[in-house]
């Protein structure tokens, strides 16, 4: 399967892609794709690295998989194509985002592309996923790289804001140094979690930008 990287991050990632797991878990997605229906599109499974190059990187959010329905999946943490219903989880997400920045304004469009494009590595743990599947690749070592691409961010920039949402995400940032960077926890924004009041409030949207500004770095239009 060719690997349709951004250059900053073919450099930076250049040991890792070259290691024989990365070869093996290459050719067994590409097994996947052809035996059965994956998402995202082949050609999005690196978007999250095409769209927020290595030294653009501000802000890291962590997801776990794609979305495994038709036509959802684009290739960033919890968005979704123009279009699509806005999941729940998403929904979640936009609402504490207005509560936090004070405005009325609520996005009609599941599309994070914007958010990328300023910054925010939207990056899940499993960059592909079977159809109907959840999870259905977690077992194929995508864990393993995208360990590395955090250990790669928590090393080589500073300072980055990692938000980690969900214990999933809490145990995927347990490395990551916290002495040059912001990291934010809190519960997962799926209707169960939220509703148990572990994310609402959380207030991750103002305080990314508030660091941002101590750090004199151009803040996220999350809106």
């Amino acid at each position: 399967m060719q690997i349709n990287l951004n250059p900053s991050w073919q450099s930076i990632l250049s040991d890792e892609i070259k290691k024989p797991y990365f070869q093996d878990l290459m050719e067994t997605v590409a097994e996947e794709y052809k035996n059965h229906t994956c998402y995202p599109p082949k050609e999005l499974i690196f978007a999250a690295f095409n769209y927020c190059s290595f030294k653009d990187v501000k802000v890291v959010i962590i997801g776990q998989d794609p979305y495994h329905g038709k036509g959802e999946a684009n290739g960033l943490c919890f968005s979704v194509n123009d279009g699509v219903r806005i999941p729940p989880s998403l929904r979640n997400i936009f609402r504490e985002m207005s509560d936090d920045l004070g405005t009325i304004f609520m996005p009609t469009s599941g599309n994070l592309e914007a958010w990328a494009k300023q910054g925010v590595l939207l990056l899940n743990a499993s960059l592909t996923v079977r159809e109907d599947n959840a999870n259905s690749h977690k077992h194929l070592k995508w864990n393993v790289f995208t360990d590395a691409v955090i250990q790669k961010i928590s090393e080589e920039k500073e300072p980055v804001v990692f938000l980690l949402w969900g214990n999933f995400a809490h145990k995927k940032g347990l490395k990551i140094d916290r002495n040059k960077h912001l990291v934010l926890e809190s519960g997962h924004p799926s209707p169960m979690s939220a509703n148990q009041g572990k994310w609402f409030g959380n207030k991750h949207f103002s305080k990314t930008n508030e660091y941002l500004k101590q750090n004199k770095m151009e803040l996220i239009n999350w809106i």
